[in-house]
């Protein structure tokens, strides 16, 4: 049979116990959430889902085309223009999801006879733009910026190095600024994904880069994308004028992908405001993950410290991973479960999403719902 394979490959995930399922969640669904990306609790936010209700009514509910046909409104030339001026840079260019958004700067910044040094911990979108790329990839040890270094001395053309600011495995926050002086010293680019940034770290949210002080920085680029702290769906690059009209011209997850939704550009935009007004929102989200891990470790619990609002807590396998996330969700609570292949390191853990809008009555349930559970 043309897909006989499948069978097998299907056997060894239940033997490993790596089997995945989809689960539709109702739209009232009565667990508490510490398992989606919503960092800042703007995805049911009634500013946010009016303003998408909004431009779907103005434009339509698809942007029915690509960006260089008929896909880019005047709402995502005014997204675009915010999302810039938020976060520092001189321009940005939004795409139809954070995916997308690192393929294009991986592929179209990382041409034939150039270098790509990636950090071992990278997301899968980073790993998928790495091998898309006509450059050389060479993986290095995870925050290690004289591995960077010392990839980068072995080439002389085009480079650059790549990494998460924040990763979205344990949390842990990438060395931006030792980055940056390791690229430097080699004339080479830096690209970060600050998916996990944006929101939660620098000045009011504005993201890793503006708190490492290389916003607007000439030989940094940043993607990022929308559908975390800013609830919406979606994904942006930001960085110097001529990256972005290169990207335009070149990127073919921008040349040939459907523009991002009329309703999915006005959410973000409004997010945007709303944190503009309520910067404390991102101060709010480290402190309810930093509360999660005290309160974590305090039971005896292995959770790595977070640098955003990412807490990871270690499981001993696979299976007891997916057992306790079970038994988290028959008491009422969500949690996320990540395993291999997920996980560069094959350690199960279950990960945990500290909200700005939890409360600490809140938090504390999750902290005994967590411990009794384990």
């Amino acid at each position: 049979m043309a897909f006989g394979w499948i069978d097998e490959q299907a056997r060894a995930r239940r033997r490993a116990g790596l089997v995945r399922t989809l689960r539709p969640r109702p739209a009232d669904s009565p667990l508490l959430d510490l398992a989606s990306n919503d960092y800042l609790g703007l995805a049911r936010h009634p500013e946010i889902t009016e303003a998408a209700a909004a431009a779907a009514r103005t434009w339509g509910g698809g942007a029915t085309g690509s960006r260089l046909v008929t896909g880019t409104t005047e709402l995502h030339a005014e997204l675009e223009r915010e999302l810039a001026d938020f976060c520092g840079f001189e321009s940005a260019l939004v795409f139809s999801s954070g995916y997308a958004a690192n393929l294009a700067a991986l592929t179209a910044l990382a041409p034939h006879g150039s270098l790509v040094v990636s950090d071992a911990g990278n997301h899968a979108s980073l790993i998928d733009g790495c091998r898309l790329a006509r450059g050389t990839t060479q993986v290095v040890a995870h925050t290690d910026p004289d591995a960077v270094r010392k990839a980068l001395g072995t080439h002389s053309g085009p480079a650059v190095a790549v990494s998460d600011t924040v990763f979205s495995v344990d949390g842990d926050a990438a060395p931006l600024a030792d980055l940056a002086t390791a690229c430097r010293e080699s004339g080479a680019g830096l690209i970060v994904d600050d998916a996990h940034g944006l929101g939660v770290l620098g000045d009011g949210g504005r993201g890793a880069p503006q708190a490492a002080g290389l916003a607007g920085a000439p030989d940094v680029v940043v993607t990022l994308t929308l559908s975390k702290s800013l609830g919406s769906q979606g994904g942006a690059v930001l960085g110097p004028a001529p990256v972005i009209d290169h990207l335009v011209n070149a990127a073919r997850t921008f040349i040939f992908d459907t523009g991002l939704a009329p309703a999915a550009a006005g959410a973000a935009l409004a997010a945007l405001r709303l944190l503009r007004r309520e910067p404390e929102r991102a101060a709010r989200a480290c402190a309810v993950a930093t509360a999660l891990h005290s309160g974590l470790t305090a039971q005896g619990l292995e959770a790595v410290r977070p640098d955003a609002a990412v807490v990871s807590v270690r499981a001993p396998s696979p299976e007891r991973a997916v057992r306790w996330a079970a038994d988290c969700r028959e008491a009422g609570l969500a949690v996320g479960c990540f395993r291999p292949p997920s996980v560069p390191d094959g350690i199960s853990r279950l990960r945990l999403t500290a909200r700005a809008d939890l409360t600490d009555p809140q938090i504390e349930h999750a902290v005994r719902v967590i411990s009794a559970t384990r």
